[in-house]
């Protein structure tokens, strides 16, 4: 059965196919001439559940239908190195509403968990300075806010859609409204890609994963759901237009972690961080341009309290992106770092699988903190989900678990479950797919030493409390999830 969702009862489905772009922009903001502007800029943040790079047509992928995406790149600005802070729902969350490492946020920095009051979330500083602001769907979470101090989701108040917040946003006033979706969350309705109109035989496998026709099916139903997320969003812009809002609005449109497919989500590698990003704002961004500069999503955070007039908070550890997005003089990043703790409870003892990374436009470095541990979970099931259990039940992981003795299936099994070495070294010019580890070979060890410290120095500066204590704190948070 489809997943239900209060959103998709909500908002239609709107095709902008056929639509000249010039009628668009008159349809868009034409019903603004009568409003004053406001020089506080709207923000709508619009966020999907599961959604990896590069599943859009802005970046080149031929199956997935993503007008809106698209639209908002076009008119906006399109970020290609775009990294989430962790590749897993609560802790990515966190960090995008604190603008912090999730290392520094205690029990945050697991899913399912809490987020301790104490740490300042950018919808309550933005509502304190005279926003109004809002939520629907998936906030921040999942987890249980109250357990942490907390009256409401850190995301806002909850909405049942944006066309009722915005019936309660006064003339004059600006407003904060987080959209969060449940698309591409699992479970997923088996042939939905198909039936939708899309051709198994013209899906581009990743090569971490093997060609085999479950798996393909199981990518064209993930691509219905993205589409469907895409399509959801299509209807916010069309009420942000009929509000006379849109030429003030700063509009993002991102997801908060990677694709639900083995070594993919919960994992450091790009298809578990690196992410979808557009963002417009007609009042202030020049558009059409392509940003390949490093973003990680605590940079939200500092970046919508600058675009209201605010200060970042000095506890932030992101840095505000408007530089970047309105064209002027930045200081790009070299290196972006990620990291995660507990994922979904799945091995004896609670424990997590601490993760620290870098990457860089030629190298990603991982760091496994406790490599004695089972990556994906314990083969057998602990509290949650099942065998393996960082990795979501699908079709694509039934394929590895059913077939791990064939040989052409049992490299697949062991790149998403076997246990991994202290340190990983990938060199994205050779293997962009990072698949063979060289962090072994001689001739890579001046990088891998340089790479080591500046994860190291990172890992000091932030405050990270495994930078100076072996120590496991995130294993004795409590878990909030079914068991």
């Amino acid at each position: 059965m489809m997943k239900s969702s209060a959103h998709r009862r909500c908002f239609p489905m709107i095709s902008l196919a056929g639509f000249p772009t010039v009628l668009l922009g008159v349809f868009s903001y034409a019903a603004e001439t009568a409003r004053p502007a406001d020089p506080r800029p709207n923000i709508l943040f619009a966020i999907a559940d599961d959604w990896g790079f590069p599943h859009a047509g802005a970046y080149g992928d031929k199956v997935v239908k993503t007008p809106t995406f698209e639209r908002l790149a076009r008119e906006g600005v399109l970020f290609t190195h775009a990294f989430c802070a962790s590749p897993s729902c609560t802790p990515s969350r966190g960090a995008i509403l604190t603008g912090q490492a999730i290392h520094r946020l205690e029990a945050g920095g697991n899913l399912w968990s809490y987020l301790p009051s104490r740490f300042e979330v950018y919808p309550d500083l933005l509502e304190a300075a005279g926003y109004v602001v809002g939520c629907t769907g998936k906030g921040w979470g999942p987890g249980d806010f109250r357990y942490g101090g907390r009256t409401r989701n850190p995301a806002g108040p909850a909405f049942r859609n944006f066309d009722e917040f915005l019936a309660t946003v006064p003339d004059g006033r600006p407003f904060c409204f987080w959209f969060g979706s449940v698309d591409p969350h699992r479970p997923y309705e088996k042939g939905s890609g198909r039936a939708a109109g899309m051709k198994i035989e013209d899906v581009v496998v990743p090569p971490f994963l093997p060609d085999t026709p479950e798996v393909r099916s199981d990518i064209l139903d993930y691509y219905f759901e993205v589409q469907r997320f895409d399509r959801d969003v299509a209807a916010l812009l069309e009420a942000l237009e009929a509000s006379g809002r849109a030429a003030n609005t700063l509009v993002v449109m991102t997801s908060d972690n990677g694709m639900p497919f083995p070594r993919a989500k919960a994992n450091l590698y790009d298809a578990g961080t690196r992410l979808p990003l557009a963002m417009r704002w007609p009042a202030k961004i020049r558009p059409g341009r392509v940003i390949d500069e490093f973003v990680t999503f605590a940079d939200f955070a500092p970046t919508f309290l600058e675009a209201a007039g605010l200060k970042p908070r000095p506890a932030m550890t992101g840095r505000s992106l408007l530089d970047v997005a309105l064209g002027g003089p930045s200081q790009p990043r070299e290196m972006v770092f990620l990291e995660r703790e507990r994922h979904a409870n799945v091995r004896r003892g609670d424990l997590s699988y601490p993760c620290r990374a870098v990457r860089t436009k030629r190298f990603l470095y991982i760091r496994n903190l406790r490599p004695d541990r089972w990556p994906a979970g314990d083969p057998e099931k602990h509290e949650a989900v099942g065998p393996f259990g960082d990795i979501d039940g699908s079709p694509t992981k039934d394929v590895l678990l059913d077939n791990r003795d064939d040989p052409r299936i049992g490299r697949f099994f062991r790149l998403a479950c076997a246990k991994r070495p202290a340190e990983e070294l990938y060199d994205l010019l050779k293997d962009p797919a990072q698949l063979t580890n060289v962090a072994d070979r001689p001739e890579y060890a001046g990088q891998k030493r340089n790479l080591r410290d500046a994860l190291d120095r990172w890992m000091k500066e932030t405050g990270d409390p495994r930078a100076t204590s072996d120590d496991d704190p995130w294993d004795r948070y409590p878990y909030f999830g079914k068991r």
